[in-house]
């Protein structure tokens, strides 16, 4: 006797929905998605689609009907609960768009709850389309497995972002001319935290003093080498995330 198929199969599309999911929900997908599924993927019904929606948790879902421009599913059972996030938010200086394009992405990977894109005085782009952002995160967290999303916070400028700081949140500063090696200063200092990076031009001096300043801000170094913007961001954030457990 042959075995019963899991359910769902591992070939089932994922995706992140707008909906809140329930047991027995119905869901209508349209537009891009709605494209990927009949379109890319082919489902037909009776197919298996696994369903996120950042606040209950993984859902299987069954394919009820595909339209022209519409699928229709039905929530069967959830299989997971949404996961945990560590209280870890990305401060990033925007960079040329590719480049910031794979800091979203790694981000959204290694688990970051919360990016904040800002403007410095040498940085290329001075905004960020969160439309594409959210696109971005989302594709990397289905990739992933992920049942959670990171926010996506507005663009500030620097000035803004320490003048808001949150006092209970330490603020690690990637200073390229030097600071604690993060990995001590990781294990040093508990609770929420943040990782600031700079642009392809670095800070100037007035900020890295401005920055300095921050009675919250622990300046570290990435090591011997100087790494480019994205590299430094997520390298750091992979750091972190080993050092406080989430690995």
């Amino acid at each position: 006797m042959s075995a019963t198929p899991a359910w769902p199969p591992k070939s089932a599309p994922r995706l992140f929905v707008n909906n809140v999911l329930d047991q027995s929900a119905a869901v209508t997908i349209e537009g891009a998605q709605a494209h990927y599924l009949g379109k890319v993927m082919r489902i037909g019904p009776g197919d298996a689609v696994v369903l996120c929606d950042d606040l209950t948790g993984e859902w299987t879902a069954r394919v009820d009907a595909v339209g022209k421009r519409e699928v229709m599913l039905v929530c069967e059972a959830r299989t997971r609960t949404r996961e945990e996030v560590p209280d870890f938010w990305l401060c990033a200086a925007l960079l040329k768009k590719d480049r910031f394009d794979l800091v979203l992405e790694k981000a959204s990977e290694l688990g970051v709850r919360r990016i904040q894109s800002l403007v410095t005085r040498r940085c290329v782009a001075d905004r960020l389309n969160p439309d594409r952002a959210r696109a971005i995160v989302t594709e990397a967290a289905e990739q992933c497995a992920r049942t959670a999303l990171p926010e996506i916070a507005e663009t500030v400028k620097l000035e803004a972002l320490l003048r808001d700081w949150p006092e209970g949140r330490t603020l690690f500063f990637a200073d390229e001319n030097g600071g604690a090696p993060a990995a001590d200063a990781f294990a040093e200092r508990k609770g929420p935290a943040a990782l600031l990076t700079g642009p392809e031009g670095g800070f100037d001096d007035a900020e890295r003093a401005a920055i300095r300043a921050l009675p919250q801000a622990v300046p570290i170094s990435l090591g011997p080498r100087i790494l480019r913007g994205e590299t430094a961001a997520i390298a750091a954030t992979a750091l972190w995330m080993g050092i406080a457990g989430d690995w």
